[in-house]
């Protein structure tokens, strides 16, 4: 059995049946998050609620293009993956088979993906998150809440897998853009969310290799 799956049902046997109850308020946690009502909640819990929102976004950067050439779609693991994380990613990342290279053309979805416009925006949007939890949150508080509360305890778990899972998916990416440093996936795979991002924002886009046909079109012209 692939150590994914192994991950992935260890996941979620750990958050129905180990991790704290889930606290009477939690439903109304969830809906004042999402609404940006966060006045008297911990900044910790805010920045991590909204970082849980970035890391689907930078693992689409990576998973549409590798979805390309796999038997299994992509895009509905990276879809649910903005409601459950790494609940959803785990399965694709356990069917999926290493795939270094991009074929066809990029549609307007990929061109978005590929930007560095894309990847600057998700930096910003993650170093401006880091910088407000880090600095206003209440550190005892959000240690309390994660021994106390499921889904803040699941949502960090959560996040610490996508930190991790991250270069499982980086090192075909780079292939497929030309990068064989072996200190720079380190750099990345190393330094979490941050490495990320930036990785992103610096990376070449992938180059599209056109057809004979094309080739010749475009000689003639």
């Amino acid at each position: 059995m692939s150590i994914f799956w192994i991950l992935w049902l260890s996941l979620i046997g750990y958050a129905f049946f180990l991790a704290p109850p889930n606290q009477p308020d939690t439903f109304d946690l969830i809906q004042r998050l999402s609404t940006g009502q966060w006045q008297g909640i911990n900044p910790l819990v805010v920045a991590l609620f909204n970082v849980m929102g970035i890391w689907p976004l930078i693992y689409s950067a990576l998973i549409y293009f590798d979805g390309r050439g796999q038997k299994v779609r992509a895009w509905p693991f990276a879809a649910v993956s903005f409601g459950v994380g790494a609940f959803a990613l785990l399965p694709y990342l356990a069917l999926r088979q290493p795939n270094p290279s991009f074929t066809g053309d990029k549609n307007l979805l990929l061109k978005f993906w590929d930007s560095r416009w894309t990847g600057l925006v998700l930096a910003i949007g993650a170093g401006v998150l880091l910088v407000y939890g880090l600095s206003q949150g209440d550190w005892s508080n959000f240690i309390q809440q994660w021994r106390s509360d499921r889904f803040i305890h699941v949502m960090s778990l959560d996040f610490c897998l996508l930190c991790l899972l991250f270069p499982s998916l980086l090192k075909d990416d780079m292939a497929r853009r030309g990068l064989h440093s072996q200190k720079l996936f380190w750099a990345v795979s190393l330094l979490p969310l941050l490495g990320s991002v930036a990785y992103l924002t610096l990376r070449p886009p992938i180059q599209v290799e056109k057809s004979e046909s094309a080739q010749a079109v475009s000689q003639v012209s």
